[in-house]
């Protein structure tokens, strides 16, 4: 490969570059480190797909790293799947800058294929383009979105024909097909104009919405009499200026919901965000406005989606009158135990419950208790739509997936982690419970009553740069070399080391976890207590999760602060070395 600055030579020398590139180019020259930073490697193309910031280089989103991830995606597709052209692709956009170019841009490459696109008029939601890959029975389906990634920030999310998020290894042959191209700046493409007369690009307007609420109806638990009655319990929702701001109250209403408060400030399409700090509804403050209209309306759920809506938050009012913000593995609990209840025996026989192996083990004592089994991935709802599609061959039957980052699933009508699906079936729980004369949260401590009070934390070091990379390497190395024997007090009775799919028990004996590979270690504590590590796979961090499981709620705690302090004094020690 040609140096940074080659590259970048031959960027500035390209007679038709975009006229606002051009513009950039310019202000780079005089910043030598983000000029370096913005050509030095190529925009990674992962599991996923690739995410980046806007602007020029390629390790830059723009409309040359997109034709050149699209051109790459086109070529597998040819090499793996049947009837690619008139199958075509379905491509969805959210809210931020360049998506709705990014998502033509994508259709102008695969135009010059022959291969047919179905792009969405306006901004759609994630798990609604899941959906639409297998309504349409397309052989992909792009996303352009960066979830909750700051507004500079874009992406380019790839699904396979069955609606998940392509597997590592379909990613890997992407990535093969990607590096093939050898330059970015001459991928072939049509223009629109040529795209339409060809009926090569097709328009897609209220089709799929209208077939997904149909879906959306069909996974309430509440018999016909009850979703025609009118449910008086207000509710706050914020989009959180991203993709929701119509799905969810339409979903709501056709359950009767009559008094569903949207925050207009934010069911604004604004790709700079602009009323939060970040739009990530993991984080509290995402909140703040939500919860002001709560206290005026006296609502009884907040609900939060974030951007490109494949994750909730949901907050609730607590016994000192304050909105309290549910976590993802408290609300994944509370609905997993919400649709066994009223699921009937036939689903249960043959019901899977799928879950990530840094997501809560309350869920699995929910399962448990209903006679469901529990099926664990590894992180990523990729592996969750993976194993869904698996239960085609086998004749088991999907009852609910999620993982503890905001992401669940409750009908494989999506193949993703659908926070509108979630949104609705919130509601729906809370106003059963209310019927009961019980709070979401006092349905909490009823399942922490009955299996154990289980708490969980996720904490992250982050160590930017290629000394930080090396770190983590030291960090990882250094637990699977010295593994420890107890944390926190509590006796270590497994390891699990993923990246050699192993399970190392306390007595010696090995056994082999039936798992991809992937760099993560995972302890093991008597008293179902864990802790797991792992790099991220997007940003210059190292993850910790602790989840512990005690007696009572304070017993709980001060487990999950012993286990903290005790995990951050191994890994300050490894790093100052």
């Amino acid at each position: 490969m040609m140096s940074w600055k080659h590259i970048f030579e031959k960027w500035d020398s390209f007679e038709d570059l975009e006229p606002n590139l051009i513009q950039e180019l310019k202000e780079l020259k005089s910043d030598p480190v983000a000029l370096e930073d913005a050509f030095y490697k190529e925009l990674t193309f992962g599991t996923g797909g690739m995410r980046g910031v806007i602007g020029a280089g390629i390790n830059r989103m723009n409309v040359y790293t997109i034709r050149k991830a699209v051109n790459g995606l086109a070529n597998y597709l040819l090499d793996h799947t049947v009837n690619v052209k008139d199958r075509g692709v379905v491509i969805a956009y959210d809210s931020r800058h360049m998506s709705k170019e990014f998502a033509l841009e994508t259709a102008k490459v695969l135009g010059s294929f022959g291969i047919t696109s179905y792009v969405f008029s306006s901004l759609r939601p994630t798990p609604l383009l899941s959906f639409a890959v297998r309504y349409l029975g397309t052989v992909s389906g792009v996303m352009i979105t960066a979830s909750h990634n700051p507004p500079e920030y874009n992406g380019f999310k790839v699904y396979n024909e069955y609606g998940g998020q392509i597997t590592p290894n379909q990613a890997s042959e992407i990535v093969t097909c990607i590096n093939k191209v050898e330059d970015e700046l001459s991928v072939p493409y049509l223009e629109k104009k040529e795209l339409e007369e060809k009926e090569l690009l097709n328009w897609i307007k209220d089709e799929i919405d209208n077939a997904y609420l149909d879906k959306l109806q069909g996974i309430s638990k509440m018999p016909a009499d009850k979703i025609e009655i009118e449910k008086e319990m207000p509710i706050v929702f914020t989009p959180l200026h991203g993709t929701a701001a119509e799905l969810v109250p339409k979903g709501l209403k056709q359950l009767n919901f009559k008094h569903v408060h949207v925050v207009k400030e934010q069911a604004v399409a604004d790709p700079e965000f602009s009323t939060v700090a970040s739009p990530n509804p993991e984080e509290h403050q995402a909140f703040t406005m939500a919860i002001e209209q709560g206290k005026q309306i006296d609502a009884t759920l907040l609900l939060a989606t974030d951007p490109d809506a494949d994750r909730l938050g949901v907050a609730v009012k607590n016994s000192a009158g304050s909105y309290q913000v549910l976590t993802g593995n408290q609300l994944g609990a509370l609905m997993l135990d919400y649709i066994l209840a009223h699921s009937d025996e036939a689903l249960l026989r043959s019901g899977r419950m799928i879950k990530t192996v840094v997501t809560s083990e309350l869920g699995r004592a929910v399962a448990d208790y209903y006679g469901i089994q529990t099926l664990n991935t590894l992180t990523g709802f990729k592996f969750i739509g993976e194993k869904i599609r698996q239960f085609d061959r086998t004749g088991e039957t999907f009852v609910f997936g999620y993982e503890e980052s905001y992401g669940y699933l409750i009908s494989s009508f999506a193949r993703d982690k659908d926070a509108v699906q979630a949104s609705v079936m919130a509601c729906e729980m809370a106003y059963y419970w209310q019927q009961q004369g019980k709070t979401l949260l006092d349905a909490l401590y009823d399942l922490f009553a009955r299996h154990g009070y289980y708490f969980e934390h996720m904490q992250s070091i982050t160590l930017k740069g290629k000394e930080g990379s090396e770190k983590i390497g030291v960090i990882m190395d250094d637990v699977r070399r010295k593994p420890a024997e107890q944390i926190g007090g509590l006796k270590v009775v497994q390891m699990e080391d993923y990246l050699v799919s192993k399970r190392t028990l306390r007595d010696g004996n090995v056994e082999t976890i039936e798992l991809p590979k992937e760099n993560m270690v995972k302890y093991k504590l008597e008293q179902d207590c864990w802790i797991c590590l792992r790099p991220s796979g997007t940003e210059p961090k190292i993850k910790c999760y602790f989840g512990v499981r005690g007696t009572s709620e304070e017993d709980s705690k001060n487990k999950l602060a012993t286990l903290q302090e005790s995990m951050n004094q191994i890994l300050q020690g490894t790093i100052e070395v």
